[in-house]
């Protein structure tokens, strides 16, 4: 699956959660996406779940940003695929068949409740939008 198809396909998902909500507490909101609530209440919402695995190895995940602001990918690109805008000490490039991805599996910022409250918006898409370079 391509990057922007996985984007959208996730704002989609972000959008009906929030909707369903029907709340504008944003604590509440962030409580909800915990790695051990959304686990249970949307199983559909990562395939991680389904594995009872988490994609950081952190007591408290938070999985609002599933995805980083600072990510930046572009589908149409021919070695680059993915970077940090950042250059977050703790991402790494990986290099597979030509085609560089960003890493971020060892950055832990996004799924933090401080982080997400600092960038949060109702409309996860607009928190996102630079995040697809392709052109």
């Amino acid at each position: 699956m391509s990057y922007q198809k996985w984007f959208k396909k996730h704002s989609l998902k972000h959008k009906n959660i929030i909707k369903k909500l029907q709340t504008d507490d944003v604590d509440k909101i962030i409580e909800y996406f915990s790695y051990d609530n959304l686990k249970v209440k949307e199983p559909d919402f990562c395939p991680l779940f389904a594995q009872n695995k988490k994609c950081h190895d952190i007591d408290d995940l938070n999985c609002y940003f599933c995805g980083c602001p600072f990510f930046r990918f572009n589908d149409n690109a021919k070695i680059l695929k993915s970077r940090c805008e950042t250059d977050s000490r703790f991402g790494r490039k990986i290099n597979s068949n030509g085609v560089v991805h960003q890493d971020c599996s060892f950055c832990l910022l996004p799924h933090k409740k401080s982080f997400i409250k600092k960038y949060f918006d109702y409309d996860w898409s607009k928190v996102m939008e630079k995040c697809d370079e392709t052109d």
